[in-house]
């Protein structure tokens, strides 16, 4: 047990350097808080009651125990549907090695010190392993574990060096002082490549590198058409150091800040602090500019952990605001953070999966409670906090003109309303074929949730995956919608092409759109248009 608690405590001084080294770079430094989740996990009661537990019931020594209680940890998250939630399996391993290297004594190299410009193959890399990449010396790097959602990669994205992740036996395929090229762009790892090929990547180097320039220099430009049509361009984030890269690449705000990772690796739910200093933090970063912070949205199902049973159909099932309207202690929890961190910078509260308007009137009268609350305390916020949903389910996009009446402003997101709509579920391989956002009755839809709140004068945006890509842009841009939220590496992007739109071209090729009985019509009226883009270059979620 002495021995266990030596290797946590080790661990822990060990993540503080890091995050100490981290801290003194010019760039990447914003990834400390990653290191203070991992610190956290550490820290857990239950892995380390149930590991000193493990060792007394059963007396073994302290790296089995450690391993039995991490597996179950894996195991908890494993069984969880939602990938980015399920990708903090790895955070949990990364910190498990840590220990277990402790308690056996086995050194870890650092990439810190690397001295000559390289690529980087490995197993996995841990979020501490890549946050201290020198981007000068890391040209890329490829590995065998990993997914778009998890803690490496979206530091990598963040510090822009070039990975491909979940390559599965990467390793068991280069050798030291190969060839490679990494092209994060497309996902691709060439290894050895024939000349030919190597040149044409040179080449292919060479115009992205002037195509980020030239995209960089919009950075401060607003993104308005041609004929005076502006749009507000936000960006979709999940942690507090991905507020940087949102101002980077020219974000006027976030447009969807999901707050579920507060709630992993841990037994219990987050305090009413824990949530204002996360969103206070946020909110400081993008001041003066807003930030829209989605409560909860996460299944019943997915709470295994505290007691929760699962369900036979969690997608249609108690999750997002259903589970919050369930458990409204928890509910009031977050809004009370939420409202607090509303004090100190520009907050929007957005509620996800709304279905109707009774339903939304007592979301609504549960955050005046809670102001109310607040109020009785003597606690500052702001009186006038805009409220939003998500538009989501096909439920709610038919009756917006009548959810309008209720709330400041709309976000549609596509994800989901394209699941719901279409009745597929996007990650099984047999249908994932008809996960089309061209099907006419996804553009009708989302006409229909602009032309309602618009007949109320809200703001109507769109943060799903669509916003981001531009061959969806230009009828996005002529359905009428307000603002685009996105992937912040692809803010850039797709601002040039807004600059480079007429808005009454896009709203009458939508119009023609509307009319189209199929996608592939939809897209041949874009070809004939010559408004067809292409996807070269950039970075999509996905």
């Amino acid at each position: 047990m002495r021995r266990f608690e030596e290797a946590i405590r080790r661990s822990k001084e060990q993540l503080q350097r890091v995050k100490e080294r981290i801290a003194e770079r010019k760039e990447g430094k914003e990834h400390a808080y990653i290191i203070d989740a991992h610190i956290m996990i550490l820290e857990d009661r239950m892995l380390i009651d149930d590991t000193i537990k493990t060792i007394k019931e059963e007396k073994v020594n302290a790296e089995w125990a450690f391993r039995t209680v991490l597996k179950r940890f894996v195991e908890i998250f494993n069984s969880i549907d939602d990938e980015y939630l399920r990708e903090r399996v790895s955070d949990i391993e990364h910190v498990g090695e840590r220990v277990l290297r402790n308690l056996t004594g086995t050194l870890h190299e650092g990439l810190h010190y690397l001295k000559e410009n390289v690529v980087v193959v490995a197993h996995d890399l841990s979020p501490a392993d890549t946050a201290q990449m020198v981007k000068e010396k890391v040209l890329g790097f490829a590995t065998d574990m990993g997914s778009r959602t998890s803690h490496t990669a979206i530091i990598a994205r963040s510090l822009e060096i070039p990975a491909v992740v979940g390559l599965e036996k990467i390793t068991y395929t280069v050798e030291p002082h190969d060839t490679i090229i990494i092209d994060g762009i497309e996902g691709k790892v060439i290894i050895n490549p024939f000349q030919k090929t190597l040149d044409r990547y040179l080449a292919i180097q060479k115009r992205y590198a002037l195509y980020e320039r030239e995209l960089l220099q919009l950075r401060d430009l607003p993104a308005v058409t041609k004929d005076g049509r502006v749009i507000k361009l936000m960006g979709n984030i999940e942690l507090v150091e991905e507020v940087s890269s949102v101002i980077d690449h020219g974000g006027e705000g976030i447009g969807l800040y999901r707050t579920e990772f507060l709630y992993l690796n841990r037994k219990d739910f987050p305090t009413e602090e824990e949530h204002f200093e996360t969103y206070r933090k946020v909110v400081e970063a993008m001041a003066p500019k807003p930030v829209t912070i989605r409560t909860l949205d996460i299944g019943g199902d997915k709470f295994v952990h505290w007691g929760g049973g699962g369900e036979v159909n969690p997608a249609l099932g108690l999750r997002a605001i259903r589970f919050c309207l369930k458990r409204k202690d928890i509910f009031k929890t977050q809004l009370r953070g939420i409202l607090r961190a509303s004090a100190f910078g520009k907050v929007r509260i957005m509620f996800p999966l709304i279905s109707g308007v009774e339903e939304l009137r007592e979301v609504k009268k549960v955050l005046r409670e809670v102001q109310e609350e607040l109020k009785e305390r003597g606690i500052p916020f702001d009186r006038d906090v805009p409220v939003g949903i998500m538009v989501e389910v096909p439920s709610a996009a038919m009756i917006a003109d009548r959810l309008a009446r209720e709330v400041d402003f709309f976000s549609i997101g596509t994800n989901d309303l394209l699941q719901y709509t279409l009745a597929i579920d996007r990650v099984n391989e047999h249908v994932a074929y008809l996960y089309e956002p061209f099907h006419p009755s996804i553009l009708r839809l989302i006409k229909g949730v602009v032309d309602g709140g618009h007949r109320h004068g809200i703001e109507v945006g769109i943060c799903g995956e669509m916003a981001g890509d531009p061959e969806y842009v230009v009828i996005l841009l002529g359905l009428g919608l307000d603002q685009f939220s996105m992937n912040a590496l692809s803010i850039p992007a797709v601002k040039r092409l807004i600059r480079e739109m007429v808005y009454e071209k896009a709203r009458e090729v939508a119009e023609r759109a509307l009319e189209c009985s199929t996608a592939s019509e939809v897209r041949r009226l874009l070809k004939r248009e010559r408004l067809f883009v292409e996807r070269e270059f950039l970075p999509l979620e996905g």
